[in-house]
Formats: C-alpha cells, sequence, structure tokens
C-alpha cells in the first residue's frame, strides 16, 4: 500500500509557511529594488551632489540595485505562487492566484533581461535623456528597442503577478480570518495601481509624481509586511473558518 499524502491540515500548514517565506523575501527585494532606487533618484532631484547626481555611474549602481531587487522579488513571487499552489490542494479559489503569480515570474525574468540591456547602454541614455525623464522610454526604444519592449512586457506580467498576490492573499484572510492578510491584499492592490504612476511618467509628465514615489516604497515594504504578520498569527493556532 502506498503511503497516505498530507492532510489538508498539513497542506495549509506547508501553505501558511510559505507565505510567510514569500512575505520576508518581498520585503528584502523592495527594499533593493524599490526604496533605495527611488530614495536616490528623489535625492538627485531635490538634493544632487558627489554621487548622487544624474551621470553614467549613478544609473549604473542604481540598475544593479534593481537586479538584485527584481531576484529576491522573483524568488518571493514563486515561493508565493507555491504557497498558494499548496492551499489550492484544499481549496480551489487560490488556482487563480497560482496561475497569475507563475505569469508574474516570467514578468520579473524579462524586468531582469531588461535592466541588464540598459546597464549595458547607460551612457548613450544618459545622453538622450538630458535631465528629461519622459524622454526615456523613447530613448530606450531609439537605443536599444529590445530592451525598452522587453521591460515594458516585464512590467505588465509582473504587475498580473502582483494581481495574483492580491487575490491569494486575500483569500487567504477569509480562510484563515486574520485580518492582516485582508490589510496586506488592500495594501498590495494600493501598491500596483501607484506602480503605473511612474511607468506613465516614462511616457509624458504625470503631475504630482513626487507623491507616488514617494508611496511606492512605503506600501512595498507595508504589504509583505503585514502578509508576514498574518501568516506568522495563523500559524499560531486556530482552525481556519
Amino acid at each position: 500500500m502506498s503511503a497516505p499524502g498530507p492532510t489538508p491540515a498539513e497542506r495549509e500548514e506547508k501553505g501558511i509557511a510559505r507565505l510567510s517565506m514569500g512575505a520576508a523575501l518581498g520585503i528584502a527585494g523592495a527594499a533593493v529594488a524599490l526604496v533605495a532606487p527611488i530614495v536616490f533618484v528623489l535625492i538627485v532631484a531635490f538634493a544632487p551632489g558627489g554621487f548622487f547626481t544624474f551621470q553614467t555611474t549613478f544609473v549604473e549602481v542604481t540598475g544593479a540595485l534593481v537586479i538584485a531587487g527584481a531576484v529576491l522579488l522573483l524568488v518571493s513571487l514563486f515561493v508565493y505562487r507555491r504557497a498558494f499552489a499548496q492551499l489550492r490542494k484544499v481549496d480551489r479559489r487560490f488556482v487563480a492566484a497560482s496561475v497569475l503569480c507563475l505569469v508574474g515570474s516570467l514578468g520579473f525574468l524579462l524586468l531582469i533581461v531588461a535592466a541588464t540591456l540598459v546597464i549595458g547602454n547607460s551612457g548613450s541614455l544618459l545622453s538622450c535623456v538630458k535631465g528629461q525623464p519622459s524622454h526615456a522610454l523613447t530613448c530606450l526604444r531609439s537605443g536599444n528597442a529590445l530592451g525598452a519592449y522587453t521591460g515594458l512586457a516585464g512590467f505588465w506580467l509582473g504587475w498580473l503577478g502582483g494581481v495574483g498576490i492580491v487575490l491569494g492573499v486575500s483569500f487567504a484572510g477569509s480562510r484563515f480570518g486574520r485580518g492582516a492578510f485582508y490589510g496586506g491584499a488592500v495594501t498590495y492592490a494600493i501598491l500596483l495601481l501607484l506602480l503605473i504612476g511612474p511607468f506613465l511618467n516614462l511616457l509624458t509628465p504625470v503631475p504630482g509624481i513626487r507623491y507616488l514615489l514617494w508611496g511606492v516604497p512605503v506600501f512595498s515594504l507595508v504589504a509583505p509586511g503585514l502578509v508576514l504578520a498574518g501568516s506568522r498569527t495563523a500559524a499560531a493556532g486556530g482552525s481556519p473558518r
């Protein structure tokens, strides 16, 4: 006779543990890929000097941070997907979240490729932009079309992966009755909306973009932090609803 498979309770325990790990990796990835680069850009915009000026070294260092953080976020999304894949075996609502996270993983891979291409072409990009960020996408298309379109596809696929996290975390809140999960889902949703603003600013100037830039690093840390808190309280006890 074959050994019995994991019980529903054991699958839920594994799913919660993976949610916790995915959230922890998300915090690390957000700090490296979003918080540090955005803070650097704001310093360049409002208090430039020394390293914090729009020049090749700054772009290369910032790009390296984005790549490192994107790798962490890719692993985070992969772990989230595994969490939802485990939970879908006891609750079919998690299927959509698992599929969207898989799509998002492809997006982050494309973003990593695009960031690598941009770093390799940073000199010509800087010459084209000349301090006008709204020209960035046009300059990318003219100087490195592959990098521009790869980044464009990667952004939207990664954005869909974020939608998967919102769905999965909200379903976890419903199943385990933890308010922190609901808070994490709402905060992730707000973050997804905030990320559209800086992306649109590459196409055309967006009024008040600085306020959106301040919001992105805050919500990118708060969202996985709430998921981490919800995972720990769910693991501490209590059966699902």
